[in-house]
Order: C-alpha cells, then sequence, then structure tokens
C-alpha cells in the first residue's frame, strides 16, 4: 500500500441520514393511530413487541454470547406480574410496566447461578428454569391453572382509547429500549460485551468484569422481555401459563435474529419485520406457517449464517446504525504496483469493537 493512512471511523454519511430518517419514522408513528385502521393499529402494536423480542435476545446471544432457548419465561413473567400487581388495586398501565421491574429484579437471583453456565448448559438450564417458572405460575389460585385468568381491571376503558394507549405505549417502550441497548453497546460496556462473547477468559485477563457486565446484560434482555410479555397481554386481555410461556416466543426470537442477522444492530430490527410480514400473509396456513418458519430459519443457516443484514453490511460496507468501529482505506490508496484500490479493498465490513 501506498502512504495513505487506513481510516477508523464509527459514524458515516449513511449512518446520520439513518438517525434523522429514523426520527421522522418514530415522528410519524407516534402521529399513525389517527389514520390507521383498527385493525392495523392492533398489527403495529405486535410488531413493535416483536421489535422488542428480537432486540432484546440479540443483545444477549447475538453481542453477549449467552444464548437461550428459555426467555419465554420472562415474557410469562411480565404478563404474569401485570395480572397479580393489577389484582392489588394497580392501576393496570402502570401494572405493565412495574411488572417488567419485578422481570429484572427477579432476573438477578436468576442470573446468580445461570451465568455459571456457559454455552449449550446455559441455553439449556434457561429452559428448565422457564418450565419450573411455568409450574410454579399454574399454582396461583388466581391464574387457576391452564384455565387462566384476564386482565379485565383494562376492560374498564374504551376499547378504542385503550387500542391507542396501548400502541403508543409499545411505540414507546421500544423506542426506549433501542436507545438504550444502542447507547450501552456505543459505549466501553459495549466493547466489553463483545469481548466476552469472542473470548471471555482474554477478556477477563485485560481487566474486563466478565460477570457483572454478562449479569447486566442478562438483566436487561429480562426486562425487556417482561415488557414485551406484559404488552401482549394487554392487546389480548387473556392469560394462559401454557401460551405465555410457551417455547414458540424464544423461537420466534431466534428466527428474527437468524434471518436478520445476528450480532448486528439493524439485523434485529430487519427481522422482526420480516417475521412480521410472513406473519401477516400465511398466519392462518395453519401448520404449514410453522413448518415454513422453521425451513426459511433453516436456509438462512446454510446459505446467509450472517443474516440479511449482515450479508449486506459485508458486501457493501453498509452500516446504517453503527455500534461498533470499522477500518476505511481511502479510495485514493493505491497499491504497491500503482495500481488503484478496488471498491472492495475500500472498507472492511466487520465492525470492530
Amino acid at each position: 500500500m501506498s502512504a495513505a493512512s487506513p481510516v477508523i471511523e464509527r459514524g458515516t454519511a449513511a449512518s446520520r441520514i439513518a438517525a434523522i430518517a429514523v426520527a421522522l419514522i418514530i415522528a410519524l408513528l407516534a402521529i399513525a393511530p389517527q389514520f390507521l385502521s383498527v385493525g392495523a393499529v392492533d398489527r403495529m402494536t405486535a410488531l413493535f413487541i416483536y421489535v422488542i423480542l428480537a432486540a432484546m435476545w440479540n443483545a444477549l446471544a447475538g453481542f453477549g454470547g449467552l444464548v437461550s432457548v428459555g426467555q419465554q419465561v420472562f415474557f410469562g413473567l411480565g404478563a404474569y406480574f401485570s395480572i397479580r400487581l393489577a389484582d392489588a388495586g394497580l392501576n393496570p398501565f402502570v401494572a405493565l410496566f412495574v411488572s417488567a421491574i419485578v422481570v429484572g429484579a427477579v432476573s438477578r437471583p436468576i442470573s446468580l447461578f445461570m451465568l455459571r453456565l456457559r454455552n449449550g448448559e446455559f441455553a439449556i438450564g434457561m429452559w428448565v428454569i422457564a418450565a419450573l417458572t411455568h409450574l410454579l405460575v399454574n399454582l396461583d389460585r388466581l391464574v387457576q391453572g391452564e384455565t387462566g385468568t384476564s386482565l379485565i381491571s383494562l376492560n374498564v376503558y374504551d376499547a378504542s382509547t385503550r387500542r391507542v394507549a396501548i400502541y403508543w405505549l409499545a411505540l414507546a417502550s421500544m423506542t426506549a429500549l433501542l436507545a438504550v441497548l444502542f447507547g450501552l453497546l456505543r459505549g466501553s460496556t459495549g466493547a466489553a460485551i463483545r469481548a466476552i462473547r469472542d473470548n471471555e477468559d482474554a477478556a477477563a485477563s485485560v481487566g474486563v468484569r466478565v460477570t457483572g457486565t454478562k449479569r447486566l446484560l442478562f438483566v436487561l434482555a429480562a426486562f425487556g422481555i417482561g415488557i414485551a410479555g406484559a404488552l401482549w397481554l394487554a392487546t389480548s386481555i387473556t392469560f394462559q401459563p401454557k401460551t405465555y410461556f410457551s417455547v414458540q416466543w424464544t423461537a420466534y426470537m431466534i428466527f428474527m435474529v437468524l434471518v436478520g442477522g445476528i450480532g448486528t444492530f439493524e439485523g434485529a430490527i430487519l427481522g422482526a419485520l420480516l417475521f412480521f410480514l410472513i406473519e401477516t400473509w400465511f398466519g392462518g396456513a395453519g401448520v404449514w406457517y410453522l413448518i415454513g418458519l422453521g425451513a426459511t430459519a433453516l436456509a438462512f443457516s446454510l446459505l446467509l449464517p450472517r443474516g440479511l443484514w449482515g450479508t449486506l453490511e459485508e458486501r457493501f460496507g453498509l452500516r446504517l446504525l453503527p455500534v461498533g468501529y470499522s477500518v476505511r482505506i481511502p479510495v485514493n490508496a493505491t497499491l504497491t504496483t500503482g495500481e488503484t484500490a478496488s471498491p472492495a479493498q475500500t472498507t472492511t465490513s466487520r465492525e470492530k469493537a
């Protein structure tokens, strides 16, 4: 190479435009209920919840390397604690968010022993925790076993008012959680999270607080998924433990992240959008819908292991919401033979901590 030095960068012109576009999209979504039909408002609320689920699982597994197949435990607990708090007299809308705080608090003691496990042990251990929690919730007389119960205190509100309020709460929750996660991953904690994912022992050897950092990520993911579970309860009103503690919720999270691009901030959002579209168009196909989801996930794992966004990022160097740094070789850099570097040589697509 010539004397032209590589450039270490994070923000790009594309990322600055993307930031403005994101702000405009959120503003438009905030006023959208005035123009959307009843069914569209409900579907958009579901999309916001899917984005939360995908982003939280991606944070835990994609950035932190903590692959879990038991995150449905926090989804179910978010709904369960909402029922319990509302039954105790708390305003149902307030109960939705207080329940997420309780879920986050409950996840901390769980992390004390779960984070001692690694790889497959952690993944299966979380599934066991979810199954045990499901059984314990069934013992609550308020829940009435698998018969379930309802968040009946929401029925005092007018249906249209309730629908729009839940929409705004879901939008605000999604926006806030994505903003917190984005800020966390861009800071020193984010660098520590990725270092732990790549090599936990090496990260510890250079002074990274491995256990504390993993616990922070674990609790944040639990809190976010708890909000998602509470919001889903608000949209459906009814609570049946077998539905909310079903492993299908974690399967959906994994699908969204694998298809969108694991370990990329944009990938989780893209994956949630794709899952939302597939569900909207083919959700009524019954068992074939689930078979199609499994086949799609398998195809992406084999053909596009980095997912849609990861592949685009690798091929074109496209980074809209970067959380790490990248190395760019200036376009005018020349090779030792005097030839101009090709576009593929001008930018490295994979982000660095």
